[in-house]
C-alpha cells in the first residue's frame, strides 16, 4: 500500500511539473543578447543585472527591441523611472518600411510619472494614439509608486489585452488591430540637457507564451471598463453583461424609416461596416429621412460612434414619438446635438451654446471645452435611468438632467418643443438617427438595457441637475 500511495505522490508531482507555468527570461542579466535598438540613438546600458535607459538631447523616441516576435503572452517586468521622464514598453510592435520608413509602431504599456499618473494605460504608439487613458479606471491611476521599483504585468490572449501595475488592475482591451510583434522598451525624447541626467530601468523581464488562457488572473473577476475597439461587435464581457448590437455593421436590420414601415430606399446606406447618412441639400429629413429603432426602449445605455463631415449637421434622438410629428422635418424626441461647432451656424443659435455639439438640443448647453476630434470617430453614450439622463462624449460627462420635474416643465417650455405634449416625459421611446442633409457615419451601435426604474408617478418637483462638466 505504501508503494501505491508513493507511485501516486510521484505522478502527481510529475503532472504538477508537466503543467507548471514555463517562464522564459526575456534579459539575461549580463548583456543586451537578443535584443537591438530601433528609432533614436538614446543610451541603453546595463548595469548590475538591470537595464538602463537614458535619453539624448535632439534624438527621436528610442527603442530597445526583441528580435523575437510574440502573439500571445503573459509580460511580468520591473521597471523604475526618473519623475519627469516619460516611457513605455512595446508590445505587438513592428518596425517596417512601408509604415513611416521604419517607425516603430503599435500597442505600448505606459510608463507615465507625471500628475497625470496613466502608467499603466494603452497608447498605439505612432498609430491610433490613446486607446485606454487611465480616466477610463482611475482607480487605477494610484497603482503606480515614484523613486521605488514597480511591478508590470501584460496579459495578450487573442483579442483582450489587459495591464496591471502591482498587482492593479489598470486597463482591459479587446481588440484584434494587431495580433503579433516584438516587445521593446522605449526611452521618450526629451525637450533639455537636464534630462540627460535621468533615466527608466526594467530588471527581471520574463515572458510565457505557453497555455497562456490557463493563467491569466482570474478575468471573470475583474471588473476594469473594458474597451471595445473591434468595430461591430461584442465582446465576451459585453454579452456577459446584456449589451446587443443595434446594428451588424452588414445590414439595416432592426431599423426602418421613422415615417416608413420599411428602411429608406435613399438617402442612408450600409457600407465600409458603417450606417450612413448621405449629404444632400442641409434640409431635415427631406432626403432619405430619420431612421429609428424597429422597438422602444425605456431604460439604458446607448453607446454610439459618429464621425461627421465638414459643416455637418445630424443628433441621436431617444424617447421618440414618429406619430407626433408627421408632416415636414423630423421626427420628435431628446436629442444628442451632432453638428461641427466651427462651420456650421447652427453652433449660435439657441441660447449659451444649447444647440452645439453634445448639447440637449435646443434645451441644455455643454462646455466649450469638450474631448472631439473631427473627422475621427466619436462616442457618444446616453444614458437613462427612470427620470434622471446623461449625455457622455469620448468618456466624459457633458450634462445630466432630472425629467418630469416641473423644472424641466419650465425649461420645455422655452424651446422649440413647447408645441409637443408632454415633451420628454414619456416612459419610452424610440431611438433615431437624424438625417439633416449632411454625411455623417455611424457605427458600434449598441445598447444595454437597464432594470426598470420609471416610478409610477411624477416626481415630486425636486430640482434637477443639469449642465456642467465633471
Amino acid at each position: 500500500m505504501k508503494r501505491i500511495i508513493a507511485i501516486i505522490s510521484f505522478m502527481a508531482a510529475i503532472s504538477l511539473t508537466t503543467h507548471a507555468q514555463q517562464w522564459e527570461p526575456l534579459f539575461n542579466g549580463k548583456n543586451l543578447s537578443g535584443w537591438k535598438q530601433l528609432g533614436g540613438k538614446a543610451k541603453y546600458l546595463v548595469k548590475e543585472g538591470t537595464i538602463v535607459g537614458q535619453p539624448v538631447l535632439g534624438q527621436p523616441n528610442s527603442f530597445l527591441t526583441t528580435k523575437k516576435a510574440y502573439g500571445d503572452f503573459i509580460l511580468e517586468f520591473e521597471f523604475r523611472v526618473s519623475d519627469g521622464l516619460n516611457s513605455g514598453v512595446q508590445f505587438r510592435s513592428a518596425s517596417t518600411k512601408d509604415y513611416q520608413n521604419g517607425r516603430v509602431h503599435g500597442y505600448q504599456f505606459e510608463i507615465d510619472p507625471s500628475d497625470r499618473a496613466w502608467t499603466g494605460g494603452i497608447y498605439d504608439e505612432a498609430d491610433r494614439l490613446w486607446l485606454y487613458p487611465l480616466t477610463k479606471n482611475p482607480q487605477a491611476q494610484k497603482a503606480f509608486r515614484h523613486d521605488e521599483w514597480n511591478k508590470a504585468r501584460i496579459e495578450c490572449c487573442g483579442n483582450m489585452i489587459r495591464t496591471y501595475v502591482n498587482g492593479q488592475p489598470c486597463a482591459r482591451l479587446w481588440d484584434n488591430y494587431r495580433p503579433s510583434g516584438f516587445i521593446a522598451l522605449q526611452v521618450h525624447q526629451v525637450g533639455a540637457k537636464a534630462d540627460e541626467q535621468k533615466a527608466v530601468s526594467w530588471r527581471q523581464l520574463r515572458i510565457c507564451t505557453q497555455d497562456v488562457a490557463q493563467y491569466l488572473l482570474k478575468p471573470d473577476r475583474d471588473h476594469t471598463p473594458e474597451v471595445n475597439l473591434v468595430d461591430n461587435t461584442l465582446s465576451p464581457t459585453e454579452e456577459a453583461q446584456g449589451w446587443r448590437l443595434l446594428f451588424d455593421g452588414q445590414t439595416s436590420n432592426g431599423w426602418r424609416g421613422a415615417k416608413l414601415d420599411a428602411f429608406p430606399e435613399k438617402g442612408w446606406t450600409v457600407s465600409d461596416g458603417q450606417l450612413k447618412v448621405h449629404a444632400s441639400d442641409g434640409a431635415e429629413s427631406a432626403n432619405g429621412g430619420d431612421i429609428v429603432t424597429t422597438r422602444t426602449w425605456r431604460n439604458f445605455i446607448l453607446k454610439v460612434d459618429f464621425k461627421i463631415t465638414e459643416g455637418a449637421n445630424s443628433g441621436i434622438k431617444y424617447f421618440v414619438d414618429p406619430t407626433l410629428n408627421k408632416g415636414a422635418g423630423s421626427a420628435i424626441g431628446c436629442e444628442f446635438q451632432i453638428l461641427d461647432d466651427q462651420r456650421h451656424p447652427d453652433a449660435k443659435l439657441g441660447v449659451k451654446g444649447n444647440r452645439k455639439l453634445g448639447a440637449l438640443y435646443d434645451l441644455i448647453p455643454v462646455s466649450e471645452d469638450k474631448p472631439f476630434v473631427f473627422d475621427k470617430f466619436n462616442t457618444a453614450m446616453v444614458i437613462v435611468r427612470g427620470n434622471h439622463v446623461e449625455h457622455w462624449l469620448n468618456g466624459e460627462k457633458l450634462l445630466e438632467y432630472e425629467r418630469n420635474t416641473q423644472q424641466w416643465d419650465a425649461l420645455v417650455a422655452y424651446s422649440k418643443y413647447r408645441d409637443w405634449p408632454n415633451f420628454g416625459n414619456q416612459a419610452e421611446g424610440y431611438i433615431l438617427l437624424q438625417d439633416h442633409g449632411d454625411a455623417v457615419s455611424f457605427k458600434n451601435i449598441k445598447i444595454l438595457e437597464l432594470p426598470d426604474q420609471m416610478p409610477d408617478q411624477r416626481h415630486d418637483g425636486r430640482q434637477g441637475r443639469r449642465g456642467g462638466r465633471r
